[in-house]
């Protein structure tokens, strides 16, 4: 199991790693909206903004997110380390139920460029 440290750390690695982006990916990142991530077995939830192409002001709750973020991720810790370092495919992992994304049928649309 993932620790609350180990999947801060990947946020902060997926931040950066959007700040290096170019091209389609850099425009689908530079969308400006509040953005939750809900780590369910460890019952946390990391807070954030995507704006200005990553993700800034980060920061955890316990438990569910105490306000509805247009952009929301739930899934299990381990999940979200293998999906940071490149060892889990995003679309087959949100087909199949172990990543759920919420969002705006817009932001949908132009996220999919990062999916």
């Amino acid at each position: 199991m993932a620790t609350l440290d180990q999947c801060r750390a990947a946020l902060d690695r997926l931040a950066q790693n959007m700040t290096t982006a170019d091209g389609k990916v850099r425009s689908a990142a530079a969308l400006d909206r509040s953005l939750s991530c809900r780590i369910t077995d460890l019952d946390v939830t990391f807070l954030g903004r995507l704006a200005d192409g990553t993700i800034k002001d980060v920061t955890s709750v316990p438990g569910r997110p105490p306000h509805r973020a247009e952009i929301r991720l739930t899934m299990a810790g381990e999940d979200l380390l293998a999906l940071v370092d490149g060892r889990l495919n995003f679309a087959r992992a949100w087909g199949s139920g172990r990543i759920k994304l919420e969002a705006s049928l817009r932001d949908l649309l132009r996220l999919r460029t990062l999916l």
